[in-house]
């Protein structure tokens, strides 16, 4: 469908990143102005000119004009394929991210990568059931209440949409820690990936 509108794909290497810039930027701008959202910068990337152009680019244009793009991790060695930064116009239509996460993909099976990793879904999966620890309770209710400092469901839902092999990644605490030690814990992590500096020194 993308296709028949006249959407198109393209892979920008590092090289030629620098000439497209600004209008990377406008889009950047666009969308954290749409998403009344600040930079990440723990679990994502952020805008910044020297870091994207030391990578390879995907973008989606329109009538020769970028409208989404994704900057990509490689490791050739691993045979992965990794997104990090992902941007698009509000104007760009519904389906542009899967659009250029499908051609991201294909172009990398079509040159030997065999994986593509979709990243983090920070704070999802932990159960919450009644008989669950204290831990996994706070994590749980900062996942499905804390929309205001981050778009944790939202982002895992979209991840969902390619039938991702989840893995779980872990984090380690003091066997000791209290109940109030590990609620402080789970939101460091929540402001870590907010981009927020509240305890951010105790989480690291």
């Amino acid at each position: 469908k993308m296709i028949r509108e006249g959407y198109s794909f393209e892979m920008l290497d590092a090289s030629r990143v620098p000439a497209e810039i600004e209008g990377l930027r406008v889009i950047s701008d666009e969308w954290l102005s749409s998403k009344r959202a600040r930079e990440k910068g723990f679990s994502l990337g952020f805008f910044d000119e020297r870091y994207l152009a030391r990578f390879p680019c995907a973008v989606v244009r329109k009538d020769g004009a970028i409208v989404a793009f994704a900057n990509l991790w490689a490791a050739p060695a691993s045979g992965e394929l990794s997104i990090d930064l992902m941007r698009h116009l509000t104007t760009a239509p519904g389906g542009v991210m899967e659009f250029l996460f499908i051609e991201i993909m294909l172009w990398g099976k079509g040159h030997g990568f065999h994986a593509f990793n979709l990243g983090v879904a920070p704070l999802s999966g932990v159960e919450a059931r009644q008989s669950a620890p204290i831990w996994n309770k706070v994590v749980s209710l900062i996942f499905q209440n804390g929309e205001g400092i981050y778009n944790f469901q939202g982002l895992r839902a979209f991840k969902d949409k390619f039938n991702p092999a989840w893995s779980p990644v872990y984090i380690a605490v003091p066997s000791n820690a209290g109940k109030a030690d590990l609620a402080l814990v789970a939101a460091d992590i929540a402001q870590l990936v907010s981009r927020g500096n509240t305890h951010a020194a105790r989480a690291n």
